[in-house]
């Protein structure tokens, strides 16, 4: 399967973000990529007083031209993430689409990125976000993908749901800045590769050093053995990367972690 990892720019133009991740999308198609990924807030400045304002429900503007760029295109596009307004909520939302233009899944963020690190960043998601509730897995030909987002893939856990309801890698868009970039991300998709020998797959926004939040970028693959398959800079840039599936069993058969889980004991009990 061959994944187009898209470190596109973001800026104020709501509409001129989404004309350019269409470009870079048919672009994508056009060598050779099966599946087109944006980052997180693709289409919107990641600052918390532009979250509400640039929010659109699903089938509003943004969804649509996404659905239209994977149909036109002809393949399956992971839409980064948007602010999703639902009713009164408002949501940190990655929409993937089939290349019929269909939904073929739909992640709400689950763990909102609240920091105060002395020194470094200080931001609350939470401020504007409410949380979704569900890990999420899709269908494709090449086999099953987990998607999430961003500070999602900080937690061991949801990857484990994921791996273990078949994905065979985890695609997250994602936004990591200067002062937790350079420390975790590549730790963290190395790690979630580790753990569940599988590929995943980080796509970041290229750095703007003069926007309201500076994106770390380095947009990145790893492997199932933990291998860095590809690593952006921190500029714009676009990708095509193939991942193998059949590596994760070659992996999986070499060393047994999946299947040698302690079920029986994983639990914590008062004493």
């Amino acid at each position: 399967m061959k994944v187009a990892l898209i470190q596109m720019p973001v800026t104020a133009d709501k509409a001129e973000n989404t004309r350019r991740a269409a470009v870079e999308i048919a672009a994508a198609a056009a060598r050779g990529a099966d599946m087109a990924v944006l980052p997180e807030m693709f289409c919107c400045p990641y600052a918390n007083d532009c979250f509400a304002p640039y929010s659109e429900p699903a089938g509003g503007a943004v969804w649509s031209a996404m659905s239209r760029a994977a149909r036109e295109s002809g393949i399956y596009v992971a839409a980064g993430s948007m602010p999703e307004r639902d009713g009164e909520r408002v949501y940190n939302t990655s929409f993937v689409f089939a290349p019929d233009g269909t939904q073929a899944a739909r992640h709400r963020k689950m763990h909102l990125f609240d920091i105060d690190v002395p020194g470094g960043q200080r931001f609350f998601e939470s401020e504007v976000f409410t949380a979704g509730d569900e890990a999420t897995v899709f269908d494709t030909p090449w086999g099953k993908l987990g998607l999430c987002i961003c500070f999602d893939v900080r937690f061991p856990e949801l990857s484990r749901l994921m791996a273990l309801a078949g994905a065979q890698a985890i695609i997250v868009p994602a936004a990591f800045n200067m002062t937790t970039g350079p420390a975790h991300w590549e730790l963290a998709f190395r790690q979630r590769a580790v753990d569940n020998q599988l590929y995943t797959v980080g796509v970041a926004p290229a750095r703007d050093e003069a926007g309201p939040y500076v994106s770390y970028g380095n947009s990145i693959v790893c492997s199932p053995w933990g291998d860095v398959v590809y690593r952006a800079g921190s500029g714009e840039c676009a990708e095509v990367v193939e991942l193998d599936f059949d590596r994760n069993a070659q992996v999986r058969a070499q060393l047994p972690l999946l299947s040698s889980r302690r079920t029986d004991i994983y639990e914590l009990k008062k004493k």
